[in-house]
């Protein structure tokens, strides 16, 4: 079997990568910054693991540490690199964010092409394919995040400038790269260990808003991303390209109405917020100043590339929105 390294296996998207893989016959070295966290990783995807799926093995390694890397590569035929640091709320200090996610890549890259490892899947987002300066237009995989603008976040800067230190290394090194750029990743989680990404559907469910900002963005399921990453590992013809992994893009007074509807008991917001509101509300919570330079824009980026050359036939974005809460009120995330 294949050997494929897998960075940062206990995340939300990683966990469903792994899954993917294993099921498809590889074997996989997940790396963790702490091996205490393999049992959880196991635990989360033993329910799921067919009679045939490979075998899964655990190695320690930080994106900040050089140390263990060289180990890591060590037999593999492929690396998929998923670890990055996703934070729900920009930090003061952009270098918190952006340091490890572009010196991890590169730490991570550079220790693959030392191995002999020449085969490359990486995560990306679609904030690093935005351009915030072409508000409303719809954008694809030539199009680039202007990491210049002020109201470029922390985040988008550091998957941005990570994929292209990604590229670069590629070229000066004879790696074969593909990226997969997802836009919001929705979906049903592995085990409770899902990160930032739902937080979001979490906030709704709680009724924590009176009202939602009027804004946008590309929504995926976790499912569909994690089918990328195969499909990428067994396709040599993704090799040097990005996919944007997107069904469609849902404003979030939508996805309000659309969770309003499923649940119709709670207490879940369904109207538009002004903007002056929501900037008055970011003066005291740091997750809404996040989304400040969105307001007012429906974020839309094409999938024509993924369909045409995957043959990817994406979840719906409302799908994906209900499996989410579904696992959430299901796992006592909710309260009734």
């Amino acid at each position: 079997m294949d050997l494929v390294l897998l960075t940062g296996i206990s995340g939300f998207i990683a966990k469903h990568v792994a899954l993917k893989l294993l099921n498809a016959g590889y074997a996989v070295r997940g790396t963790l910054r702490r091996l205490d966290r393999a049992d959880e990783v196991r635990a989360a995807l033993a329910p799921y693991l067919t009679e045939s799926a490979g075998a899964m093995t655990f190695h320690q390694a930080d994106l900040e540490s050089d140390t263990g890397w060289a180990e890591a590569m060590a037999g593999v035929s492929a690396l998929v690199h998923t670890a990055s640091p996703f934070p729900i709320a920009q930090p003061k200090d952009p270098a918190v964010v952006i340091r490890p996610a572009v010196e991890g890549t590169e730490r991570v890259l550079k220790a693959a092409a030392a191995a002999g490892v020449t085969r490359v899947v990486l995560t990306s987002s679609t904030v690093a394919v935005i351009n915030e300066g072409k508000p409303d237009t719809l954008q694809d995989e030539a199009d680039w995040c202007d990491t210049h603008l002020p109201s470029t976040t922390p985040y988008a800067k550091s998957k941005t400038l990570a994929e292209r230190a990604a590229w670069e290394i590629a070229k000066a090194r004879g790696l074969k790269l593909t990226t997969i750029n997802p836009g919001l990743v929705l979906g049903p989680p592995l085990d409770e260990h899902y990160g930032s990404s739902l937080t979001l559907v979490e906030r709704f469910l709680k009724g924590k808003d009176p009202m939602l900002p009027p804004m946008g963005l590309p929504v995926v399921d976790v499912r569909d991303v994690a089918e990328m990453h195969l499909r990428a590992l067994q396709r040599p013809e993704t090799e040097g390209r990005r996919y944007l992994a997107s069904s469609g893009s849902m404003a979030f007074v939508d996805m309000g109405r659309t969770l309003k509807a499923a649940y119709p008991t709670r207490r879940i917001p369904t109207r538009e917020a002004p903007k002056a509101i929501v900037r008055l509300l970011s003066l005291f919570d740091p997750t809404i100043k996040s989304i400040l330079p969105k307001l007012g824009h429906l974020e839309r980026v094409s999938n024509a590339r993924a369909v045409s050359e995957m043959g990817m036939e994406f979840i719906a974005p409302k799908a994906a929105l209900l499996a989410s809460a579904d696992w959430l009120v299901k796992h006592g995330r909710i309260w009734a």
